[in-house]
């Protein structure tokens, strides 16, 4: 279903989290939920994975995720501080150690001269800490920005779990 490269990417996070027993989830927006099926691909990941939250909507974000309603009012739902608020929503709203945040317009429309089509806005919170990463992958097609922000997703996934 996902090109090799992602499935190599899931296996190797599956299999790091299974060893250190640690547990994931993923919050995800413009994915719809590409990350956890990524993860979920993978034989053996119900030892790694406990949920995907596919939080799309504002009042997903702020009633499964604590994203909160000031947050998204002062910075809008594609932005640094809701994507690192997701993350570490997943992980208060759920049994996981490791999460990863997904927010972004993925296109074709809806984009604005301040939030452009392609961009997407990441986090990650483990034992390590809470870091968070910008996209910026241009009007590359929806298809395109989707698996873009999967791969982005799993990289900063197995930073949390290094």
């Amino acid at each position: 279903m996902f090109a090799q490269d992602i499935q190599r990417k899931a296996q190797q996070i599956v299999a790091t989290a299974t060893e250190r027993g640690l547990m994931l989830a993923t919050a995800e927006s413009c994915t719809g939920g590409l990350v956890a099926a990524a993860l979920t691909e993978i034989p053996g990941s119900s030892s790694a994975l406990d949920r995907g939250f596919v939080t799309y909507s504002n009042d997903a974000k702020m009633q499964m995720l604590d994203v909160p309603e000031a947050t998204l009012a002062a910075h809008g739902a594609v932005s640094e501080a809701t994507a690192r608020a997701m993350a570490l929503g997943a992980v208060a709203r759920s049994r996981a150690d490791v999460s990863v945040s997904v927010t972004g317009v993925a296109g074709p429309g809806g984009g604005s001269d301040e939030k452009q089509v392609g961009l997407v806005h990441f986090a990650a919170c483990g034992p390590a800490g809470l870091i968070h990463r910008e996209e910026r992958f241009g009007d590359i097609g929806r298809d395109a920005v989707r698996l873009a922000s999967v791969r982005v997703a799993l990289d900063m996934l197995a930073d949390r779990l290094a």
